[in-house]
């Protein structure tokens, strides 16, 4: 993921899914990236290694292979320039996007989306979960990880920074599980599976982050929803269309007809007299 550097237009916003790459990257590259890297690949390796399908797709981040694990026949890697500049990704396997909110993709043509990092970076996250939903098929899965407002790490993010310098990326928007659960459902996606972790305190060097590793099972068990990081995965559900016709009912049968005799008509009536006439000169 890469940012713009100039502002676009003079309005100040970024271009959508568009982040820096030296504050981003280079956080990855510190312990607490390495810490971070390392939980979301065991993460992305447990969620994708029984999606099935044919087309495979994780945006930016080259930093993490989402889909190492998964099996299917095409995995591709769409980056940005300045995520490819930044990781070692396959160049035969990776697409050039120069916005993730405007994906090269056709309407349901693929089966697997990976976002890591994705949503919250992005300037516009709902057109990019818009994009997503527009390339998945029906019933295909989006995975993805993020960090989680409610935690240490959050916390850490609403000290002025006057105080103390910032932890995380400033670019980095949270969003909370809650919040992106109602955007996925307007979008008619079902939530299938979720985790928290990393529950370490916001440490800047490896020594005290393996001092603190006591509080991976403590956090897991004591207060499971305060982990720094998230991991969340959803299908695409389109509901089938019933066509509902006119109902035909099978007619009733009328009584069974009883014989009746032929009227006999004298050598002066005829047919063509009217019935009622006909009634008429019977009673007489």
């Amino acid at each position: 993921m890469s940012v713009d550097q100039t502002p676009d237009g003079g309005n100040g916003r970024r271009d959508a899914s568009i982040i820096g790459p030296q504050p981003w990257h280079e956080w990855l590259a510190s312990p607490a990236g390495r810490y971070v890297l390392e939980w979301e690949q065991t993460c992305y390796d447990k969620a994708v290694a029984d999606i099935f399908g044919y087309v495979a797709v994780q945006l930016s981040l080259p930093e993490l292979d989402t889909l190492r694990n998964n099996r299917m026949p095409s995995r591709l890697y769409g980056l940005t320039r300045s995520d490819a500049a930044a990781g070692e990704v396959a160049v035969a396997r990776s697409v050039l996007i120069e916005d993730n909110g405007e994906l090269p993709f056709r309407d349901q043509s693929v089966d697997l989306v990976t976002l890591p990092h994705v949503v919250e970076f992005s300037s516009d996250p709902h057109q990019l979960l818009r994009e997503v939903d527009r390339v998945l098929r029906p019933e295909g899965r989006v995975v993805l990880t993020g960090f989680n407002p409610i935690s240490l790490w959050g916390m850490r993010g609403l000290v002025p920074t006057g105080l103390l310098r910032p932890f995380l990326p400033r670019e980095s928007q949270m969003i909370a599980l809650p919040r992106l659960r109602d955007w996925f459902k307007l979008l008619s996606f079902e939530f299938e599976r979720g985790r928290y972790g990393c529950y370490r305190p916001p440490c800047r060097s490896d020594r005290w982050l393996e001092r603190t590793r006591f509080m991976e099972a403590a956090g897991d068990r004591w207060w499971p929803i305060c982990g720094a990081l998230y991991s969340v995965s959803a299908v695409k559900r389109v509901r089938a269309m019933r066509l509902v016709g006119p109902v035909w009912q099978p007619a009733r049968r009328s009584a069974r007809a009883v014989p009746v005799a032929a009227p006999q008509f004298g050598p002066h009536e005829s047919s063509t007299i009217p019935r009622r006439r006909r009634d008429d000169a019977s009673t007489r």
